[in-house]
This record gives C-alpha cells, structure tokens and sequence, in this order.
C-alpha cells in the first residue's frame, strides 16, 4: 500500500516513518525545500530518540521517500495523511486550522482514484466534516472518504508510542474506509493492539478528552503538593497511595511545575474554546488550564524564597529548559515563564539542557548557555532543577558543594533523596515534602565554610 504523509513535523515524520517500519510505501510532503533537502540528506529536524536511525533505514529499504510535490505525492496513494500544526490562536485560544484546511484544498487536487483522506493533526470537533466539504468543493468527482486519526505520540517515546500503542483511534463512516485503515494498521491488529473504530466526532473529542484528563492528574497533585508542604505530607508518598489504586493509576502523579509541551496547553484550551462554542462550559478543563499558569508562576516565587526572599544580583543555575526530558522542545516550557521572573527580579541566570538550548535560546534572553551542568553551577547563588533529564539524576553533590558560591538547590521535580541532601549539607528545597522546607532562621553553608 502507498501513502502520502503532509506535514514532515513531530506527527507527519515519526508516523510517516514507522508506517514506512510497517512496510508501507511513504512519502512525506512538506513545503518547506530546505526541510525536504536536509531530510533527503539525513539530517532530522527534530530530536527524538531512535528516529535518526529509522529514517536512514526506512530511505535505504526504499520505503520512506520525502517531496515537496504534493500532487505527484498524492496521486495513486491509498490514503492521504493531514499532519499539518493547529497552533493555537494568539487573540482567542482556538485552534488555528488554517494550515488544516490548505492542506485538504491541495489534496483535493491531487486525487487520483479512491482516497482515504485522513485528519492526524489534532483537530476540534467538526473538522473531519469540513474538511470532507473543502474537498467535494474543490473536487465534486473526487471518489474518497474522510477519517479521523489522530496521534497519542509522547515526545520523547513516539516510537513505541506508534509501534506498541495502548489503542488505535478510528473515525469514519464507511466501510471501504476501514478496510484501508485495518490494512494500514494490520502489524497492530496481529499484536492484538485495541482498536477503536467510531464516529468522526468522537473520535475527534477522544483526543482531546485525553489529553484534557491527563492535564488534570499534573495539575490535580500539583496542588496535593500545596496541601502536602502545610499539613507535613510527603506528596510521593502520597502519589503512591493513591497510584496502587486501579482506578486511578499511577501516571502522570508527579508533582512539578506545571505541565506544559506542544500538546496539553494547546489542546486543553482548545476544549475549553469547543466547550463553549457549543454551549457545553469544560469548567473542570478551564480551572485547570488557570491553574496551571498561575502554578509556573509561582514556582518562580518559590526559587526566590529559597534564595531568601531577593535573588537581586545572584547567580541562579538552570538545569534543564525543555518541557521534559529526551525533547529539545521548549514550547509551553516552565522555564520560559520562571527564567524571565527571575531576571525580572535581578538574577542573572546561567542554563544547560542536554538537547533544548538552541531552541530555547529563540525564547529566552540574557541567559548564559552553560555546556554541562557543572559549568553551570559554579559560583552559584542556587542550582534550580527544571527538568528531569536522566543526566541530572546523579550529580557529583561534592563537587557541586565545592564549586558552587551557597550550597543551595531548588529541586522542581523531585529526584533527590532529602536524607542525601541533608548529608550533604546542602539547603534543599523540593516540591511537597514538607519536612524539608526550611524555616527562616535555616543557616545555609556555603562552599567555602563546608
């Protein structure tokens, strides 16, 4: 089978790419020339972990091909990808579907016998018809159907997300049509993987609904944290508690700075936006999408506590900038909102992310790009922990000790031990353990008095 894959970003590429793993005929269209050279050239425009490696042997199998032609691309293939961004809307929140519906005006023009024209962007509900309207206008012969699929990729684990997923979302309304989806996902039916064949609506409002329940388990111990740190709780503690319990489950329990990435904030204020065009107020959804701002605002408040109540000419150290780890994704980062505070009070901040500073750099200003965490941390004022990539896990705590000005750490995620850090003599700052946030008169130690 041959499909046409429109968009090379973050969906278009890995999908277009673990289809050709499939050992489908793929050919990922995108405006973009320069794009389409550097991927003809092997150069992957994004950072996901393995898909280097996939790309190169999907192209040398002669399975995986790149154009800018979407015409030529389109013609004769079985079905037609829409991978395009549904950014959100400055002035409203909604999601932009302009790019959605070019794309199926182009693709209209390309039809070449029976299509399956398939939304994968995350779109709002009622999009799948529009875009179904856009092509019968633009083509009133074409023969062609219109499904909903929409991605449940993680960055940072698309891959397996893709080859071993919990659950395939379908949404269409013929029968031809899901013939051609069944064979394109015909490995993931061998392996028994659930597939969910449903309406166009609901298969759009899955995707949403998903993510927007999601958002809420971060924001919801997000704020059990709160509770935690003024009754003297320990939120990891807690988390697992209620974790154990089936019905809840133990992901996305991990007390931070608040979500954020090319997905949650996006989509959880497009549902909000749905919501009320249909007269069908996401009051839960809004009061997180609230929330969760007002959490990685205050997370700078915090840092600047930690630091004594001023950060006015200190150093503060950065670890991480990417929304989390194994991504060079910045969009919607906590760090692009706490950095900013900070030097808004007079910090100077010094950064390192092992993938996210090139991008990050287009964001932030007047930050120092340090090359490991290390450089960092000298002479620091405070080491804050943003993100939790592996790397940052096992930190020489002497060296540290010895290089920065105050042994002074602000862990937003958790991922040390309070016992090590007190051996350590270090003043330590974590999210929802009460029992190690220090009281005013904490005597800090600093790397010349330890």
């Amino acid at each position: 089978m041959r499909i046409a894959m429109v968009g090379t970003g973050y969906v278009g590429l890995v999908s277009g790419t673990c289809f050709a793993e499939f050992g489908l005929d793929v050919v990922c269209i995108d405006k973009d020339a320069g794009k389409i050279e550097r991927l003809l050239a092997g150069e992957i425009p994004i950072y996901e972990p393995g898909l280097d490696d996939l790309v190169v042997k999907q192209v040398e199998a002669g399975r995986l091909s790149f154009t800018t032609d979407l015409k030529e691309a389109v013609a004769g293939a079985d079905a037609v990808f829409i991978a395009v961004g549904t950014p959100a809307r400055e002035d409203d929140g909604h999601a932009d579907m302009s790019y959605v519906y070019a794309a199926a005006k182009e693709v209209a023009g390309g039809l070449d016998g029976y299509t399956v024209i398939v939304t994968k962007s995350t779109v709002p509900v009622g999009t799948a018809r529009e875009v179904e309207a856009i092509v019968r206008d633009a083509a009133p012969t074409a023969e062609f159907d219109v499904c909903s699929n929409q991605e449940f990729l993680r960055e940072g684990a698309a891959i397996n997300d893709f080859m071993r997923p919990d659950r395939v979302v379908i949404g269409l309304e013929s029968q031809r049509a899901e013939e051609v989806m069944k064979a394109l996902y015909r490995p993931l039916f061998l392996n028994e993987t659930p597939m969910v064949v449903t309406t166009l609506e609901t298969a759009e409002t899955i995707k949403y609904a998903a993510n927007a329940f999601l958002a809420t388990k971060i924001t919801f111990i997000n704020e059990i944290a709160n509770l935690c740190e003024k009754t003297g709780a320990n939120v990891q503690a807690v988390a697992r508690g209620i974790g154990l319990d089936g019905r809840i489950g133990a992901k996305f329990l991990h007390a931070g700075p608040g979500y954020g990435g090319s997905c949650f904030p996006k989509d959880t204020l497009a549902l909000t936006q749905i919501g009320q065009k249909y007269g069908a107020p996401q009051n839960l959804v809004e009061t997180v999408v609230w929330v969760n701002a007002e959490r990685q605002r205050s997370m700078a408040d915090r840092i600047i506590e930690a630091c004594g109540g001023d950060v006015k000419g200190m150093k503060i150290g950065v670890l991480g900038v990417s929304f989390k780890p194994n991504t060079d994704d910045v969009r919607e980062a906590p760090s692009l909102v706490i950095v900013p505070l900070l030097q808004e009070e007079g910090a100077s901040v010094a950064a390192f992310d092992p993938a996210a500073m090139d991008e990050a750099q287009e964001h932030l200003e007047d930050v120092r790009w340090g090359t490991d965490a290390y450089e960092v941390a000298k002479d620091a004022d405070a080491l804050v922990i943003l993100t939790e990539w592996n790397e940052f896990r096992g930190l020489d705590l002497e060296r540290l000790g010895e290089i920065m000005k105050t042994k002074r750490i602000i862990d937003l995620r958790n991922i040390y031990k309070t016992a090590e850090m007190k051996a350590h003599n270090f003043h330590y700052v974590s999210i929802g353990r009460a029992e190690l946030l220090p009281s005013a008169d904490t005597e800090l130690k600093t790397a010349t008095s330890a």
